[in-house]
């Protein structure tokens, strides 16, 4: 029998990505940052992460409210996000994490299988009323980031709020009612320089998508105004949590 070695990566991209914002998120904030459920099953990866000063839970009850938390990389039980919602914590999802939080509260329907895959550097129209949301309200007419999704979150829904969209989707942000949970189809978080790597290392599967992955490499860029999401959702979930420290309801 001939064994072949292949070259040594031991994760799927997204699961690289869920470890690497552990990381960054630990240089970030600083200990401890706290994950729902090993983010991945590995003991010598989770084992590090712990020693940097991730905390691995089972339970939300064991997260103090207002802490940084990540989700699995293998997603969340309905039950979880239920949770949250009723809690009321913060929540963001990205990406994928955008598509289960609509599949959730929303219904299995509300997420669906696109015909075409949408990816490349878009520049989303904002919408009126997200000037006055909370996330969004930093943003000019339009924002630029990364996208790249075959599957989509239905814009048509009496809880959603479209916050943004692109001539191709209708629902690229949105929040859930007035609660503090929003849904970003993109991925405000990367980086000019991950997002070259990301793109040389998931080049079969954009070309696969349609993507110019050299053009991509070209075009990539901080998505400064995009992040201006991210410090938003920070300052709400420290908000959250002086709120309760002080006996007050967020």
């Amino acid at each position: 029998m001939r064994v072949l070695m292949a070259q040594p990566r031991g994760f799927c991209a997204g699961v690289v990505r869920a470890i690497e914002i552990v990381g960054r998120s630990l240089e970030k904030f600083g200990a401890p940052v706290y994950v729902r459920h090993e983010i991945v099953h590995n003991r010598h990866v989770v084992e590090k992460l712990e020693r940097m000063g991730a905390v691995f839970v089972e339970t939300l009850d064991e997260i103090p409210d207002g802490a940084v938390t990540i989700f699995s990389a293998h997603g969340v039980a309905q039950s979880i996000i239920d949770e949250a919602k009723t809690r009321g914590l913060p929540t963001l999802g990205l990406c994928f994490g955008s598509q289960i939080l609509g599949s959730a509260l929303c219904g299995h329907d509300q997420v669906f299988r696109r015909a075409t895959c949408e990816v490349g550097y878009m520049a989303l129209d904002v919408t009126p009323e997200a000037r006055q949301d909370t996330l969004t309200r930093d943003l000019g007419r339009q924002v630029d980031m990364f996208v790249w999704h075959n599957d989509e979150v239905r814009a048509a829904h009496p809880d959603m709020r479209i916050l943004a969209h692109s001539v191709d989707c209708p629902n690229h942000i949105w929040r859930y009612r007035d609660l503090p949970i929003w849904g970003i189809q993109g991925h405000p978080e990367v980086t000019a320089d991950q997002a070259r790597a990301w793109f040389e290392d998931s080049r079969k599967r954009l070309e696969a998508d349609g993507a110019d992955v050299d053009a991509l490499k070209t075009q990539a860029h901080d998505a400064a105004d995009a992040k201006t999401m991210l410090r938003n959702f920070i300052a709400v979930a420290t908000t959250h949590s002086w709120r309760r420290d002080k006996g007050e309801e967020p």
